[in-house]
């Protein structure tokens, strides 16, 4: 007997577009050795899960300027084994840190202008190409291979050896993306943004502002991948995180902060219970200087929480003060549900008052002991964990959010009695 096998993909629509994803088809055939087949056998295999739930995110992020990391935890992909959602998360960020340095690649590899280059051909190219320079665990051929799989359940078929062409040729180039520059190099504002993949125009900025090592220094610790931190709303819940597999250390700033070593926090039965949440030290702090209760006077704490969507700071303030009356405002309506559907996933919704409004006109007579204006900003400060972040920021949307920070500020400060107190924070 002879086995021939030739590989494919139906086109039927509901494959492209029904989940879970589209499966290949590999259509076995069955020879007898005059060639006359005798039997026709079909098997599926599908893209890796892993690849396939980071390019959904990625065109998403592309398309309607998500937040990567939102996605990355929504219920969509809970199903993902650990292993899976390792290699996902790997995908996204990386792919996001090192955009700039990817998309060179391409647009001196391609045949095509880049800018005419389709949304779901580009996400494929730059996942294939971070795995070939930045992931040497992964070989070469599946990244070769799944990157033209994507293409083509995208409805991209044409471009399929277009994808295959790009990536093979830039398979053979020696190029390596580091974290950090070398001592002796060369540093403008140019080479740092080309070597650490950020916009041009904000390294210049932090060049203006801070001189040239502390913007290398910036931007290297924008491209590294940052520790997991979470926050425990009971002490006793570390017992248990440690039961189930997961490896924690101390945070340097918070006793109830700590980093996690290894495991996935999101895979635990306490996560899901909502006992632990993912929170930077950074945010704890914000919270706890707010207020606790060794502040607190003989009568209830009454804290304003004025831009407070997407609601860690504002849970932590109302676990510091279970007997507080906090209210929280924000701006957006849909921020706002899910803002209370966090705080009546978490049991804190009793003493939290949610409001829509704009906090820079706050429709509130009331004073208030504690307030929190934890403005919107630039999200600079947070580029390790949002890297899209930086290829959205246009320079000119400094100077409207600086408006509006101060707008919120005044409008807080008229809340705030004699004896009270203000936090503004930034990142």
């Amino acid at each position: 007997m002879i086995l021939f096998t030739a590989t494919g993909q139906s086109r039927a629509k509901t494959w492209a577009s029904s989940e879970p994803d589209p499966p290949s088809v590999f259509l076995s055939l069955l020879c007898d050795e005059s060639g006359s087949s005798q039997s026709i056998e079909l098997c599926y295999m599908s893209v890796s899960s892993a690849r396939a739930a980071a390019y959904k995110i990625l065109l998403r992020v592309e398309r309607e300027s998500s937040y990567a990391l939102d996605l990355l935890h929504a219920p969509a992909y809970v199903h993902l084994s650990r292993r899976d959602h390792g290699l996902a998360t790997e995908l996204v960020m990386g792919v996001l840190r090192w955009r700039s340095r990817l998309d060179e690649e391409v647009a001196e590899a391609s045949s095509q202008p880049f800018k005419k280059l389709d949304v779901e051909i580009l996400v494929a190219l730059r996942m294939g190409l971070y795995q070939l320079r930045c992931l040497n665990h992964i070989p070469e051929r599946a990244a070769l291979y799944e990157s033209v799989e994507l293409v083509k359940r995208a409805r991209k078929r044409s471009a399929a050896s277009f994808v295959n062409a790009i990536l093979r040729k830039v398979a053979t180039r020696l190029e390596s993306y580091e974290t950090s520059l070398a001592e002796d190099s060369v540093r403008t504002t140019e080479s740092i943004a080309r070597a650490l993949a950020h916009p041009r125009w904000l390294v210049e900025r932090w060049t203006h502002e801070y001189g040239v090592q502390v913007a290398t220094k910036v931007c290297e610790h924008n491209q590294s991948i940052p520790a997991t931190t979470i926050r425990l709303r009971l002490p006793s819940v570390q017992e248990k995180l440690a039961r189930e597999g997961l490896s924690l250390k101390p945070a340097q700033l918070l006793s109830s902060a700590r980093i996690v070593v290894d495991g996935d926090v999101t895979q635990t039965q306490s996560f899901q219970e909502g006992n632990v949440v993912i929170q930077d030290q950074a945010s704890q702090l914000v919270a706890a200087l707010v207020g606790s209760p060794q502040l607190r006077s003989a009568s209830r704490l009454r804290i304003l929480d004025c831009c407070s969507a997407p609601g860690g700071k504002t849970l932590a303030m109302a676990d510091r003060n279970p007997e507080a009356t906090i209210t929280a405002v924000e701006l957006h309506p849909h921020r706002a549900r899910l803002l209370r559907r966090l705080l009546r996933g978490a049991g804190t919704q009793d003493n939290v008052r949610v409001i829509v409004a704009d906090a820079g006109r706050l429709p509130l007579a009331s004073s208030f002991d504690r307030v929190l204006v934890d403005v919107p900003c630039s999200g600079t400060g947070t580029l390790s964990r949002n890297p899209e972040i930086k290829w959205r920021l246009q320079a000119a949307d400094l100077k409207d959010l600086q408006r509006r920070q101060v707008a919120i500020l005044n409008s807080a400060m008229a809340r705030v009695p004699p004896g009270g107190r203000i936090l503004y924070s930034t990142c």
